[in-house]
């Protein structure tokens, strides 16, 4: 238990004692919310908790503290002080912090881990994007994102499986199939007339230009209808393999890639109509199959299969999100763009016909990327005249700087990605920034074996010794991290850890340049040694959360 879920405790039994001494009234406590002050002198930790038990109870709210700090017993507290109009400042006894610095220590690589989940089993899915062609930059913030996420809740103690939906049914496979085909002929000199709605991208012409180099002009023997089968299979399988190495490169990995053909073939479809029908939440009119999705807040009720017995995109969706849900998962997340906000309500909506609770889905929205490069937006790639692909900006910026861009803000914001920063390698780039206090302490392990100094068993290590203010502020704040480990899974937030790493590498340099390490009387030395320690893996286990690395030298 951490020192901060030690003090909630206290001050809940300081609250339960006072009401049964009849000094407040038994009104329904409310949360016990702490805080870190943003200035030292008033203390370790803060709550308002007696303003708002007072709101509650109708009492005054100093007199609610000091009911509080009278019947607060807590060894590892120094001193409480009553602050304004009924906060509470607590001050703690340096013991808690080294104690702390050891038990980091005996955790290893898993500090930070913890069971706030209690394994409740989640289902994320992500990406999901057409097979048609290259991933562009904002398939690659939903890609860091989602990846970072599902580390963080596993990380949290939640039971996690990651998912791409494969889209190889539908109008844009077979676009995909009538571009490819163009490309063929006109790489065969034949007259052809483009599709439509036909994709134009240099990856189309490259399939064509392989089809031609491996079989000739054979297909043109056959019937359209048989070559447009065959191209289909041959790009979505060439696209969908070149979809998966480009995530693999940027450390992104499913365990389930679920396509959406099985719902067509396997009867899911009209087995959800079915469930439906039954439910009463589906009717026919104009010859079409309709959901009744204003039962459940849509604006509108939907068609589910058309008039001509074709099922409509959210036929499948339906079908699917039903298939998810009886897999057992408590609770499914969907990252969606922000270009699918409006297809949240009947989806939900769906998910209620069948029989389930709305609140099994949140869908998480993705805001739009914009690329800048000496201050300017850049729309378009160099190399193709076209959208930047996701693989273009890699060999830009290398991925772990690409990664952290994508993840370092909030995604319910648009995020402006400076490619000249991700490229520089200075303070000024937080990724290098982190990067570099890892590969730091890492050197001064070196510089300690170089000087025959042994470390590690931190059992006759003396942590008390370190009192500056650059030594306890690290202690700290590494004291905070499993706590910001599980209030950023519950918030769905992996940008608060990419701030929290940034945060404590900037701790990490600042007491680097105040405290020597290497060549201090020895008691100190160990202890700063434990310390740097307890920092490096901090940060280690941050990075890996969100996918970057951890390099040792830099």
């Amino acid at each position: 238990m951490d020192i901060k879920q030690l003090l909630q405790e206290s001050i809940l039994a300081a609250a339960n004692q006072a009401i049964a001494d009849g000094v407040i009234s038994a009104a329904q406590l409310p949360a016990i919310v702490l805080e870190v002050p943003p200035q030292k002198e008033f203390g370790d930790y803060a709550t308002n908790f007696a303003m708002q038990t007072a709101r509650a109870a109708k009492a005054n709210p100093r007199m609610i503290a000091q009911a509080l700090v009278e019947r607060l017993q807590a060894s590892w507290l120094e001193k409480c002080e009553i602050a304004g109009p009924g906060f509470i400042n607590f001050y703690l006894k340096p013991d808690w912090m080294y104690e702390l610095l050891g038990q980091v220590l005996a955790a290893g690589d898993s500090y930070g881990c913890s069971d706030a989940g209690k394994g409740e089993r989640i289902q994320v899915e992500y990406v999901s994007a057409n097979p048609t062609g290259p991933l562009h930059v904002g398939h690659g913030r939903g890609a860091a994102f989602g990846s970072a996420l599902v580390n963080l809740l596993r990380a949290a103690g939640y039971d996690v499986q990651a998912e791409f939906y494969i889209n190889d049914a539908g109008n844009q496979i077979d676009n995909l199939a009538a571009s490819v085909n163009a490309r063929y002929l006109e790489l065969l000199d034949q007259a052809v007339d483009f599709p439509e709605d036909g994709y134009h991208g240099k990856d189309i012409i490259e399939t064509a230009k392989r089809i031609v180099e491996q079989e000739g002009s054979r297909y043109l023997l056959i019937p359209l209808e048989e070559r447009l089968a065959v191209f289909k299979e041959l790009a979505l399988q060439e696209k969908l393999n070149a979809l998966k190495e480009d995530l693999a490169s940027f450390g992104v990995t499913f365990d389930v890639w679920f396509s959406e053909r099985t719902l067509h073939r396997g009867g899911a479809i009209a087995k959800a109509c079915e469930t439906l029908k039954a439910n009463g939440f589906m009717y026919e009119k104009d010859g079409a199959l309709w959901l009744k999705s204003t039962a459940y807040g849509d604006d509108k009720d939907r068609v589910v299969i058309r008039d001509n017995g074709v099922p409509t995109y959210l036929a499948a969706d339906i079908a699917y999100h039903q298939n998810k849900l009886e897999r057992g998962f408590a609770k499914l997340i969907n990252i969606w763009g922000a270009d699918h906000h409006g297809y949240i309500c009947r989806v939900k909506a769906a998910i209620a016909s069948l029989g389930y609770q709305q609140e099994q889905l949140e869908v998480l929205i993705l805001q739009m990327v914009n690329l800048l490069q000496d201050g300017q937006p850049v729309k378009m790639s160099k190399r193709t005249g076209q959208g930047v692909t996701l693989t273009e900006l890699i060999e830009e910026v290398g991925s772990d700087a690409a990664r952290y861009f994508f993840i370092m803000r909030s995604i319910d914001s648009q995020l402006d990605f400076d490619l000249d920063l991700a490229k520089s390698r200075s303070n000024e780039n937080p990724v290098y920034y982190i990067q570099y206090a890892h590969a730091r302490i890492n050197s001064i392990y070196r510089q300690a074996a170089e000087a025959g100094i042994s470390f590690g068993d931190w059992s006759t290590a003396n942590f008390s010794v370190l009192t500056v203010d650059a030594e306890t502020d690290l202690i700290k704040k590494i004291g905070q991290y499993p706590e910001e480990i599980a209030a950023a899974a519950r918030e769905r937030a992996p940008h608060r850890i990419a701030r929290y790493t940034h945060d404590l590498a900037a701790l990490f340099h600042t007491f680097y340049n105040q405290c020597r390490i290497i060549g201090v009387e020895p008691e100190v030395q160990l202890a700063r040694l434990g310390l740097v320690m307890a920092v490096q893996r901090t940060i280690k286990h941050g990075l890996t959360i969100l996918g970057v690395s951890a390099p040792e030298r830099m």
